[in-house]
């Protein structure tokens, strides 16, 4: 072991007796000593309002996030009412144009076009010429018609006149019964004749008629398609007879159109229709439903209708496309939603609705009229319900839902109101 030094164990002892001795009789070095301890504490505290500055905003922090997530727990959402859709719809379709009376004008004789008299864009009445044929043929057949009816007559006539005179004959026995009868029949058979000429001279007759080509009705020519010298040929030879005119009567349009299905309850035949062409910008030519077809389209689901439509100046021209605006008016309308409230599901069409509770509410709804961004709901709902706008597609039902300020604000309005004048969340 180390040697210790006589003077060590002294100064332990001093030290221990300085340090049980009482504070006023401290020194110099005890003076020293309690700063020293202030000042270390001054440091702890310093370090304590550190750490304390560095920890709470991070304990605000996560209690405001805590509030914030069971804030966003319960989702906000805006609603709407419905609102009574309006009677009258008006349903725009594509339509397509046909002229009142339309038809190719054929040859019925086989000849040589001699003359035309009205070309395409001519307006022509009944019975007016329009073409002529020459046919020789059937001129020469006609006149050897008649001179072979002039035969039949003359020899008619004969036989006649000699079963006359055998039947007087055999009232004295002068002549035998056989050849009165034999002379009887053929007087009768000359009748025949006679009648067969003069029948074979009205059929010739008629195929000379036809060598003159007649306008059926008023209207004008869209098509022509011969000129003088052409072969006509009536399809008597085997092959295909081509028409000569085309003929339309416009005073008058046959507008087609096809109604949906979901349309086809609303009485149609006598409603009032508009047609729009798109070469007459800002014009409505008015007319009214005459007919429909009376059975849906297996294809397409649609029934078509008939609009009579007057254009007595010919403005719109047959074979245009147009459009067809028709007023369709329904005795009991329903109510009416905008599209963005409807939740499409496997249980069918659905809207999300707000309770009492200001839980979510989940009604099936049957569809009626489309009306763009509204639609028409024909049952499943009443006016008082609140509907949910944009719902999501998770939504469930008795989810907890918080009501937008601005939406509970903006539904102050009864829901008594128009389709176009519903205010939306």
């Amino acid at each position: 072991m180390p040697t210790q030094h006589p003077e060590s164990a002294p100064e332990v002892r001093d030290v221990s007796r300085v340090a049980h001795a009482p504070t006023a009789t401290r020194g110099p070095a005890s003076k020293l000593h309690g700063r020293g301890a202030l000042r270390l504490a001054a440091i702890a505290a310093g370090i304590t309002l550190v750490l304390a500055a560095g920890i709470w905003p991070r304990v605000q922090a996560n209690a405001a996030l805590q509030r914030q997530t069971a804030a966003l727990a319960i989702p906000t959402v805006q609603f709407t009412l419905p609102t009574i859709a309006p009677p009258d719809q008006s349903l725009v379709l594509p339509a397509d144009i046909e002229a009142n009376r339309q038809t190719p004008i054929f040859a019925r004789t086989n000849g040589y076009l001699k003359a035309w008299y009205a070309d395409i864009g001519t307006h022509v009445k009944a019975g007016q010429l329009l073409a002529t044929i020459d046919a020789p043929e059937v001129d020469a057949e006609l006149r050897q018609a008649r001179a072979d009816a002039q035969q039949a007559q003359a020899n008619e006539q004969l036989a006649k006149v000699t079963a006359s005179r055998w039947q007087q004959l055999v009232q004295t026995h002068a002549v035998s019964q056989q050849d009165t009868d034999m002379k009887q029949s053929d007087a009768q058979a000359k009748l025949a004749a006679l009648l067969a000429a003069q029948s074979n001279v009205t059929r010739l007759a008629q195929m000379q008629s036809y060598e003159k080509i007649y306008a059926p009705f008023d209207g004008v020519i869209t098509t022509r398609n011969v000129d003088v010298g052409a072969l006509i040929d009536a399809g008597s030879a085997g092959g295909p007879a081509k028409e000569m005119f085309d003929l339309a009567q416009t005073s008058t349009l046959r507008v087609y159109a096809d109604v949906p299905q979901a349309y086809v309850g609303t009485p149609l035949d006598g409603t009032p229709a508009c047609l729009v062409v798109a070469q007459l910008p800002g014009r409505c030519e008015t007319g009214t439903v005459a007919r429909n077809s009376g059975a849906i389209n297996a294809v397409t689901r649609t029934l078509r209708i008939e609009v009579d439509v007057p254009n007595a100046d010919g403005a719109v021209l047959p074979g245009s496309f147009g459009q067809v605006r028709i007023a369709l008016r329904t005795a009991e309308p329903g109510l009416s939603l905008p599209v963005n409230a409807l939740l499409y599901r496997p249980q069918g069409l659905q809207v999300a609705t707000i309770d009492a509770q200001q839980h979510v509410l989940l009604k099936t709804v049957k569809p009626g009229r489309d009306f763009g961004t509204r639609i028409e709901i024909a049952s499943g709902l009443v006016a008082s319900d609140r509907v949910i706008l944009n719902p999501s597609d998770s939504i469930t039902n008795g989810e907890a839902v918080r009501i937008s300020d601005a939406a509970a604000a903006g539904k102050a309005a009864p829901a008594a109101r128009s389709a176009g004048g519903g205010h939306e969340g």
